[in-house]
């Protein structure tokens, strides 16, 4: 950052309930490492060769071999829950054939130490890291055997770990699977973004989350989420085209699958432009499945917002198939090194928004600002940024419920142990406990907490009252 924000510690009457959940969230290929070891299978990820400014997820940040040290470290900080991500091709190599009991005792293992240290578990089954097996073999979610496999891999663990496990998790920000970049998530190789290609990964993973929510539902009393990336976008101006376009990227992007995941089923927009374009998408049977499910929470990652301008927008196909090109910096905002527009108003509007709209509690999962830092190997990091950035957006949370009535269950930040970023970028760090290893020298991977560190531990220790 170019400047450093000095916090001041203040006291707030906004009181959080007593169960409230603080602590941290994080995906397998960006922590584990180990990608050879214990039998597990390769991924997706497996492929992706190291660059200048990106690492390969060969080691990640060891958390294989070294999560009990992470785990003391969160419960150092008095961290009561913490979101991983089972990875499937550990736990199924080719992710279709037989299960890998060692994958399987390994996470048996790590779930038993977060519950020894007082630590609820969450589970993520699937955070983008698609079997290489199933890419190459069917192109990932692009062919429903993929559903089928990912639904018995889903009921598995659910067999598995739901007497320890009472959150979970379908799919890493859902809504990621409705954009141009769908099929590198859906792990579809080689793949374009074509809009039918869109709307086909939008409802076979649909088709997934909903079987196995309703699994759950049935076999155990514990509680799932489906789960979207919410960026608040505002019109670039005050223009009606801005206004209007930008409420249908919402609708799209956000309202369908919030709609679907409690129960209401699609909107009728996303089904019209299915019929319109003569898709062979949705099959008999298909919408039923989709409406037979339901969320217990309503879990969201949350990082910025941004604007949309409809200047150049030819139409609704157009958007879906382009939405990146029309999206603008809002000019009131201060932004990170990665353009990454800060807004913790944003957040609470969110919130919010999905509070009205479904009245279901609330969980935001994922929420942090990722910096360059580097550690000078003796003194402490100064991150008041990053001080400054949980504060303001815990604030209007704080607000949400105090202001709004809103019910929110916790609040997870992300990675903040350091980890790879989502393009493997060891630079971008979202941590308040710094990891010694850069992007091409592993270093000896200790762990140094930040100035950060310490003042969430109060932030904890208080339940939210000291900011």
């Amino acid at each position: 950052m170019k400047s450093l924000i000095i916090a001041e510690v203040y006291m707030s009457n906004t009181t959080l309930r007593k169960d409230f959940l603080w602590g941290n969230s994080v995906s397998s290929m960006q922590t584990e490492g180990a990608y050879n070891e214990g039998g597990k299978g390769p991924s997706v990820y497996d492929l992706i060769e190291p660059g200048e400014h990106r690492s390969d997820w060969k080691v990640a940040t060891d958390d294989y071999h070294r999560y009990a040290e992470d785990f003391d470290l969160m419960k150092d900080l008095g961290m009561n829950c913490y979101r991983f991500q089972i990875s499937w091709s550990r736990v199924q190599p080719d992710g279709e054939g037989e299960f890998n009991e060692e994958g399987i005792q390994f996470y048996s293992d790590f779930i038993d130490g977060l519950i020894e240290r007082g630590i609820e578990p969450m589970i993520c089954l699937y955070h983008f890291d698609m079997p290489l097996a199933l890419a190459q073999k069917y192109h990932g979610f692009m062919d429903r055997h993929v559903v089928d496999a990912f639904v018995r891999y889903g009921q598995e663990m659910i067999d598995r770990f739901g007497d320890k496990v009472k959150y979970w998790l379908t799919f890493n920000e859902q809504n990621l699977y409705s954009t141009p970049t769908a099929p590198t998530y859906a792990g579809a190789l080689d793949t374009p973004g074509t809009l039918e290609n869109i709307l086909t990964i939008t409802h076979h993973v649909m088709l997934a989350h909903a079987r196995v929510a309703k699994y759950l539902h049935e076999q155990t009393s514990n509680e799932i989420g489906g789960m979207l990336a919410y960026t608040e976008i505002y019109p670039a101006t005050s223009k009606p085209e801005d206004n209007f376009y930008t409420e249908q990227i919402n609708q799209f992007y956000n309202y369908n699958l919030l709609d679907a995941f409690t129960g209401r089923g699609y909107v009728p927009a996303f089904l019209n432009i299915i019929a319109q374009n003569n898709f062979d998408i949705i099959k008999p049977g298909d919408l039923a499945i989709v409406q037979d499910q339901y969320n217990d929470f309503m879990p969201f990652s949350y990082y910025r917002s941004t604007t949309l301008s409809a200047e150049k927008v030819q139409d609704l196909a157009d958007l879906l198939t382009n939405a990146d090109d029309y999206f603008q910096d809002n000019p009131n905002l201060k932004t990170t090194e990665w353009n990454w527009q800060i807004d913790p108003l944003g957040f609470r509007n969110i919130i919010v928004k999905i509070w009205n709209r479904y009245r279901k509690p609330i969980f935001p999962i994922e929420n942090g600002i990722g910096v360059i830092e580097e550690w000078n190997g003796k003194d402490e990091i100064q991150d008041d940024y990053r001080i400054k950035y949980h504060r303001d957006h815990l604030q209007a949370l704080k607000d949400a419920v105090a202001i709004d009535g809103v019910d929110v269950i916790g609040y997870l930040g992300w990675g903040l142990i350091d980890i790879l970023s989502s393009q493997g970028d060891m630079r971008k760090r979202y941590g308040v406990v710094y990891v010694n290893r850069t992007n091409h020298d592993l270093r000896d991977l200790k762990r140094m907490p930040k100035k950060s560190y310490h003042w969430l531990q109060k932030v904890i220790a208080s339940n939210g009252e000291i900011l």
